[in-house]
């Protein structure tokens, strides 16, 4: 090329070692390599030549060529291929929110799965029953299920997806008179399909009757108060000193003098009727207090032949658990007033209708109303 002496043979001879196989179509001129529109192959790699270029102001004009071939060409030949693998253009790259969880969603093939197993059991076991659980505790009802395991099986999940599998009216009902068992479905509830007749499941359901501590949320059924003097721990004797900062962290008013705990004041921990309080809960469990019992009530019963017969637990009003939405979860949190919307703005009112519109300025000249 050096040999060639003038620029045009530069050129030439540059452009050769550049592209020494140009796809069919490709025209030239003198100054610029114009491409065909991509045809699915991959450009030619260029030569080592284009890495050198020198004279007559083309150095940006080549690297911009270059850069054209090993920048664009490749994203072209990527984008191409991705889509003959998928048959559709690539996901976007945009920042998203990835969960770090292991647990699975729950999707339409865990309900339909659900719905199968329920309706099996139908055909295996003489009698449905509805059940509602209070203050339910894991292991406790594990307990229950593997003592019943050869006679009864349990079902606890969605509320619709169990109603669902039974028949929501007599034209979609598993059975006769089954869709009547749909509709006690509501709350925290499940249903057993068992061979006992109902005096004996209700004999094992009382069995595992157990009280626990109270968690936060759930509605005290006692007032719990303690008193100013010495703090006396769940064993009967002085608390250890090494828990008063635990104490006044949830609102204890104490001291500690000469290795005792003491209160200064009377303690409200919980009152009958209200929700129990994050602190609390905490405070109940240190002072030994189980407010809370898990225990199991029977709704309806179905038995073969088509026999239905509802119970006096169905009538009875259910304690709401925490979530629900007729309570409201925030009212016993001790957030000040300070932090939570006005009340007008809490009852449904437009906020156009508590915000003040601004008062549009008025000249002298209109208040005094001359005219020019």
């Amino acid at each position: 090329a050096r040999s060639a002496g003038t620029s045009g043979s530069w050129t030439r001879a540059l452009r050769a070692c550049r592209f020494p196989s140009a796809p069919a179509g490709t025209r030239t001129t003198r100054d610029r390599t114009y491409a065909p529109p991509f045809s699915g192959r991959r450009p030619p790699s260029p030569g080592p030549a284009a890495r050198f270029v020198a004279g007559n102001g083309r150095r940006r004009r080549c690297r911009r060529e270059f850069s054209w071939f090993s920048s664009a060409g490749r994203t072209q030949v990527i984008a191409a291929s991705r889509q003959e693998q998928h048959g559709k253009m690539p996901k976007s790259r945009r920042d998203r929110v990835v969960a770090l969880t292991q647990t699975k969603k729950k999707d339409r093939e865990w309900k339909g799965g659900l719905i199968e197993n329920v309706r099996e059991a139908l055909e295996v076991y003489t009698s449905v029953y509805a059940f509602r659980c209070q203050n339910l505790r894991n292991n406790t009802f594990k307990d229950l299920k593997a003592d019943l395991c050869e006679t009864s099986r349990f079902f606890m999940g969605s509320n619709k997806v169990l109603q669902v599998a039974l028949g929501k009216g007599p034209e979609d009902e598993q059975k006769e008179h089954l869709s009547q068992v749909s509709t006690h479905i509501t709350g925290h509830c499940g249903l057993v399909f068992t061979n006992l007749t109902k005096d004996d499941l209700t004999v094992a359901m009382k069995k595992y009757q157990v009280s626990d501590f109270a968690r936060t949320g759930s509605v005290a059924p006692e007032t719990v108060v303690v008193e100013k003097g010495n703090v006396h721990g769940k064993h009967g004797g002085l608390m250890e000193h090494t828990l008063e900062p635990t104490l006044r962290k949830n609102g204890m008013p104490t001291k500690l003098n000469r290795g005792v705990i003491e209160l200064l004041a009377d303690h409200l921990v919980c009152k009958e009727g209200d929700c129990i309080s994050p602190q609390g809960a905490i405070l109940l469990r240190l002072f030994g207090h189980e407010l809370a019992t898990f225990k199991m009530d029977l709704l309806c019963g179905w038995h073969e032949g088509g026999d239905f017969e509802a119970y006096a637990a169905a009538t009875e009003d259910e304690t709401l658990d925490v979530g629900d939405v007729e309570r409201d979860r925030f009212a016993f949190d001790h957030v000040p007033s300070s932090m939570m919307l006005p009340k007008e703005l809490m009852g449904g009112v437009p906020i156009e209708a508590v915000i003040a519109q601004p008062k549009r300025r008025t000249s002298t000249r209109k208040k005094a109303g001359t005219t020019l």
